[in-house]
């Protein structure tokens, strides 16, 4: 072996343990129901880190494996905790300023009296606050004593800010940083603090700076605590493996074998199955030395999974038996149902299941709460949910065993201000228990189900594209699902609504909804109506007045109406026309269209009248700014006007189905004039030196409207290739970051395998190789895969248009 060849494997060697042990995501899906409970492992190895709610909070999935009295963890990790330093009361002291303060603030000495009093935290959310502040400074002093003094343990500064900051510690600069964060975290100061608290008086002063945005301010100083389990062996993961509805490990543990399988059973033809907030982890173990080992299987799960803040947030928790099942449940005490809407938040009302079937080999307990001898009903922060399973003298025959964990949301979403219950409790007449009843006896057919669908899911889209396509169908699947939540509208409809995850989190974002359309297309159009139905209704009740479509229903769960900043007229009127078009196409029939039609023919006569040459305004590509005269909009426009002729077409409105359908043939030629740039077709009309994806065009091929020239994709495709990146195609000639479900629809313009892999390849290395590990990221710069922003988003669902594209036009 070379010098050189020999440091590569060397390295893959120390990175990744084994050979084998190969990055195959950027975080893997564990438990994806809703963007509710959503939950990931951001590492490759199942035990190197905290497992995570999509938004980055800890969501703690821990396993350990007992092996003839042996403790092997297998899943996640154990959450540090921490220990305040400060004498607490019942809520923190402490004296502000909102005037600017000379150098001697900070000091311990400092004469404060003239300063006022108030308590933490401090925000300019009444709802929260223990101090009001709504100005753009405050300075804050928070006073401690302490009786002794310990240098050598590691202090943290926990602090939860909005925005920019600096911390002193009896006067001296701490902590500094531009910026916010959205949670308590926490920073280790020790190597600046060294030296600098004393016995008796010391104090923490703080100044915060507001520059947009909310304001908000709490902090401490705390110890970490030592672990119980700090000395446990590591179980060795031998595999991990991703389909579209499982994720399995393997591990050797000892002298045994285990294999863990996550299952979230989300098949689309079946609405009740999918909207059912459960999944399973299933456990294999096996003899590896042909001897009999005593086992058992110790699963803990957080109860951090059904707060916001788990360290502002008391939950209460109960074991009990409900006929065969032994049950876990946990929730927020003070259960502000459907109190809030934000982006970067996690539900903090209704309740967590852990449910297993019972009997003499499985034990349930809590642990962690304010009573530490009550096992079976407990009360405090952060709370473990333990579930005991002995599997008693386990040999080479298999013993398998399954959990199950869920979470009853109560009422899931506000639709114009009604309260609606999650779609498996649409009429108020079941219990959460049915729904782990229900569960548990499905298991067996459930998995082999899910098996059957991930198996044929893989072969088809090894078809359609090859296998780098495949594994990144498989990626995207329970994540483009998991941004939704299935509920029913008022008027028995179907509503599939999206939170536009990481970007905003505004819901059914029709710009969301539109990349994402391919794969509900494929499995089942009528979630597509369900993305649908809300904006329709939205303009024919008369809450948004205008004639184009709106561009979201509200801030998830609240979808009482828009509450993005500005419309997007051409870009969500196009939107709608395109998908309404295409669920025709899955059905076969126009009746959805025909229901809306008037809605339809507003829209495209707004189309007609302003979509050739737009106006300065935003398209889904908002993160790009204001653009006029963009003609991948443009080209949108022409699809829609098209969409709308093609579905007058199928309802027998033959003179407007010519009507538009010569609307938007007379449009083709003066694009092509507008869009020229020689050797390709512009970004924008007045600049023939740009140049951008036409992602748009791709209906053209898959409604088989046949308006453009074959050689208007070709010479587009030719163009792009020279312009690949290592990561993918740029979006246009303006930056170099890229979305990878545009590049998707664009490599699905091409006539033949070879080239499409040439778009693919960069996408697969990316999936592999970008630096960020967080649920399948869209938005990156093309040339190093660091994340502009976005994760976690339902678009990924986009990565299937080459696989309708496939079925429609064979």
């Amino acid at each position: 072996m070379g010098i050189g060849l020999f440091v590569f494997v060397l390295c893959i060697l120390t990175t990744y343990g084994q050979v084998d042990q190969v990055r195959k995501a950027p975080a893997y899906p564990l438990i994806t129901h809703n963007p509710n409970f959503s939950i990931w492992s951001t590492s490759d190895l199942l035990t190197d880190k905290v497992t995570e709610h999509w938004t980055g909070a800890a969501h703690g999935l821990t396993g350990y494996l007992e092996v003839d009295g042996t403790l092997y963890r297998f899943m996640g990790k154990e959450k540090l905790r921490y220990t305040s330093i400060i004498a607490e009361d019942e809520k923190a002291s402490i004296r502000y300023v909102e005037q600017p303060q000379n150098e001697a603030w900070q000091l311990p000495d400092f004469e404060d009296s003239d300063w006022k009093d108030g308590v933490l935290p401090v925000s300019d959310d009444k709802s929260v606050a223990g101090t009001f502040w709504a100005s753009d400074n405050i300075w804050v002093r928070r006073e401690f004593s302490l009786d002794k003094i310990n240098d050598n343990e590691p202090l943290f500064l926990k602090l939860h800010h909005d925005d920019n900051i600096e911390v002193y510690l009896n006067g001296t600069l701490v902590f500094k940083r531009d910026g916010w964060n959205h949670r308590f975290d926490y920073f280790d100061i020790s190597s600046k603090a060294k030296g600098l608290l004393r016995k008796g008086q010391n104090v923490l002063a703080v100044h915060l700076k507001n520059t947009a945005g909310g304001r908000f301010l709490d902090f401490d100083l705390v110890n970490s605590m030592p672990s119980d389990k700090a000395e446990v062996s590591i179980a060795e993961q031998t595999s991990v493996a991703i389909e579209a509805t499982q994720t399995a490990y393997t591990f050797d543990a000892g002298a045994v074998a285990l294999k863990v399988t996550f299952t979230s059973p989300l098949l689309m033809d079946d609405l009740d199955l999918l909207a059912r907030p459960v999944s399973y982890v299933s456990y294999e173990v096996t003899a590896k030395d042909g001897k009999k080992h005593d086992v058992k299987i110790h699963q803990e799960v957080s109860s951090d999974i059904a707060v916001y803040m788990p360290d502002q947030q008391e939950v209460e928790g109960q074991a009990y038996q409900d006929g065969k099942l032994s049950i876990l449940k946990v929730g927020t005490v003070e259960q502000p149902v459907l109190q809030k809407g934000a982006d970067d938040m996690r539900i903090d009302w209704g309740y967590l299941y852990v449910a297993a079937p019972s009997g003499n080999d499985v034990r349930q307990f809590l642990s962690g709460g304010n009573d530490q001898k009550n096992e079976n009903s407990n009360r405090g922060k952060s709370l473990s949910l333990h579930t005991e399973i002995s599997l008693g003298a386990v040999g080479s025959t298999p013993v398998q065993r399954f959990l199950t964990i869920g979470y009853d949301e109560i009422y899931a979403i506000q639709y114009f201000h009604t309260d609606l219950r999650p779609w498996w409790n649409k009429n108020g007449n079941h219990s959460f228990e049915t729904q782990l009843h229900a569960a548990v006896k499905d298991y067996e057919k459930l998995m082999q189900q899910c098996a059957d669908f991930d198996r044929t899911l893989r072969m088809h889209t090894d078809e359609a594209g090859g296998k780098q396509y495949t594994h990144l169908c498989v990626l995207a699947y329970r994540q483009s699902i998991a941004a939704h939540t299935l509920v029913e509208g008022p008027e028995k409809e179907v509503l599939w609504l999206s939170k536009e995850n990481n970007s905003g989190g505004f819901i059914n974002t029709v710009d969301v909804t539109y990349p994402s359309s391919p794969l509900y297309l494929k499995y089942n159009p009528v979630l597509l109506q369900g993305m649908l139905n809300g904006i329709f209704y939205f303009s024919e009740s008369g809450k948004y007045p205008h004639p184009w479509a709106a561009h979201d229903l509200g801030t998830y769960p609240l979808a009482n109406g828009q509450t993005y900043g500005e419309p997007m007229p051409v870009e969500e009127s196009g939107n709608m026309l395109i998908m309404t078009a295409a669920i025709a196409r899955a059905q076969g029939n126009a009746r959805y269209a025909e229901k809306h039609w008037k809605t339809l023919t507003t829209w495209a006569d707004y189309l007609v009248k302003e979509g050739l040459d737009p106006k300065t305004q935003l398209c889904t590509d908002d993160f790009a700014g204001h653009l006029a005269r963009n003609a991948n909009l443009s080209l949108k426009a022409i699809m829609g006007i098209a969409s709308y002729a093609q579905l007058a077409e199928m309802l027998g409105k033959k003179e407007i189905a010519n009507r538009y359908r010569k609307i938007a043939e007379d449009m083709v030629p003066q694009w092509m004039n507008l869009a020229d740039g020689g050797d390709h077709y512009a970004l924008t009309f007045d600049d023939p030196n740009t140049w951008s994806q036409k992602y748009n065009l791709i209906w053209d091929k898959v409604l088989d409207f046949n308006l453009f020239p074959k050689e208007v994709a070709t010479k587009e495709i030719a163009y792009y290739l020279p312009r690949m990146n290592r990561f993918g195609l740029p979006l246009d000639s303006r930056k170099n970051y890229t979305k990878n479900d545009w590049i998707i629809w664009t490599a699905t313009l091409t006539d033949n395998q070879t080239t499409f892999e040439k778009f693919i390849d960069p996408l697969y290395r990316f999936v592999l190789e970008a630096p960020t590990r967080v649920p399948l990221n869209d938005f990156y710069d093309s040339t190093t895969g660091i994340r502009e922003n976005f994760k976690a988003r339902s678009v990924v669902g986009g990565f299937y248009m080459k696989l309708l594209a496939d079925e429609w036009t064979r």
